[in-house]
């Protein structure tokens, strides 16, 4: 059974950077097109950015050309690299298989403004 473990996630000021990272354990998600979603207080969860096998990437329009979904060679790792940060991005980051079946606990990213 695939393990999904986010980290990276903490207290940046706006304008500031993170990278979280989603480490799979028990598996690869070399087959597996890999997205992460958000749940800020209050507000449904929603996706943030994914990535296909092919490395082929999407973003929702809220983080595109802020945000950066990547993944290592070994398929065992993405990435979220987050720039120029907002404090509507302050959220609980999960990383999960784009199918559902799989999902991290989550790493909460705080922006202070």
């Amino acid at each position: 059974q695939v393990r999904l473990v986010e980290s990276g996630g903490g207290v940046v000021q706006a304008g500031g950077s993170l990278r979280l990272s989603c480490a799979a354990s028990g598996g690869t998600l070399r087959i597996t097109t890999m997205r992460w979603d958000r749940q800020a207080p209050g507000k449904q969860r929603e996706f943030v950015a994914g990535i296909t096998p092919s490395g082929d990437t999407f973003y929702a329009d809220a983080v595109k050309g802020r945000f950066t979904i990547s993944r290592d060679n070994a398929k065992t790792t993405v990435y979220l690299q987050m720039a120029s940060l907002k404090a509507d991005d302050t959220a609980e980051y999960y990383c999960r298989t784009a199918d559902g079946v799989y999902w991290g606990r989550g790493t909460q990213v705080t922006v202070s403004s």
